[in-house]
């Protein structure tokens, strides 16, 4: 059971594979299958209220599949368990960015002040690109 806020995932929602990691490590990598493929099925899960669920959806992430299968990959660890660890953690670390409703917008207009230091700025701008050409040293 994975406990994010208020929300419980249940195990046999994650769907985990053990594969043999990359990189260094010697014999212990081509031995032993240490990393951890940790699947998260978001747009199906039960377990996720419907906002939440959109929210997670809608976020551009590299991980989620085109079905809405949340894949993460951990090998930062020599053993299993820890492997198993840091991709539930970064599990509940997604979960919980979608927790949180984004605070909406509110459409400002500049102030006058701002505005005047703007047109002010221009007017400089303007003025000395005029007196760079067209001069007459003759």
């Amino acid at each position: 059971m994975l406990q994010v806020g208020s929300i419980a995932i249940d195990d046999a929602e994650l769907v985990e594979r053990f594969v043999r990691a990359s990189g260094p490590g010697g014999q212990n990598v081509n031995k032993v299958a240490t990393a951890v493929e940790l699947r998260f099925d978001v747009a199906n899960s039960p377990s996720l209220p419907e906002p939440v669920r959109a929210r997670l959806l809608a976020r551009r992430d590299r991980r989620l599949t085109v079905e809405g299968v949340l894949v993460l990959g951990a090998q930062r660890f020599r053993t299993q368990e820890r492997n198993r660890e840091d991709a539930r953690a970064r599990l509940a670390a997604f979960i919980e960015a979608g927790l949180h409703a984004p605070k909406p917008r509110v459409a400002t207009k500049p102030t006058r002040a701002s505005q005047q230091r703007r047109l002010d700025a221009k007017r400089g701008r303007s003025t000395i690109k005029r007196g760079r050409g067209q001069r007459d040293w003759d």
